[in-house]
């Protein structure tokens, strides 16, 4: 008889491979409480196609910008505050929409822009006005990359 795709079993190393993870990332993710992987007669842990579907849920979460405890609240179905959750994050994301859109209007001004220092150039004096006044402190996206790989 033919296996079934539910009858599938993978050892940590084999689920970590499949998803190009360290295996130390399976075993954090479950001490955060996102997974739950049954143990075999040794206590080893044995990941199923539910637990693959999981994984594949957290890496697609955090690569929209989720936090793991987002993320736990995402996929346990006994936590209250999916919801909430998941409306914060649309906002967050179109928050970062609109920063990568300022961001990319300013690259595509000073691209096309003549003059050889940007700053002096009127139409892009324009563009970064607010920062000037002190109505936008600075571009939050532009702030953080700084922060991180100044």
């Amino acid at each position: 008889m033919k296996s079934s795709r539910r009858d599938i079993r993978w050892s940590i190393g084999d689920l970590a491979e499949r998803f190009e993870l360290e295996t130390h990332v399976l075993r954090h993710w479950e001490d955060r409480g996102l997974l739950a992987p049954e143990r075999d007669a040794a206590g080893r842990r044995v990941y199923g196609e539910d637990d693959a579907y999981r994984v594949a849920t957290i890496i697609a979460s955090k690569a929209s910008g989720m936090s793991l405890e987002q993320i736990r609240t995402l996929v346990d179905a006994s936590t209250d505050g999916r919801r909430d959750a998941l409306r914060a994050h649309l906002d967050e994301l179109d928050r970062r929409q609109a920063e990568l859109e300022r961001s990319r209007h300013l690259t595509q001004h000073a691209l096309e822009c003549r003059a050889h220092d940007i700053t002096t150039c009127p139409g892009f004096q324009a563009h970064v006005e607010d920062i000037v006044a002190g109505t936008t402190r600075g571009l939050p996206l532009l702030a953080r990359h700084a922060s991180t790989h100044g």
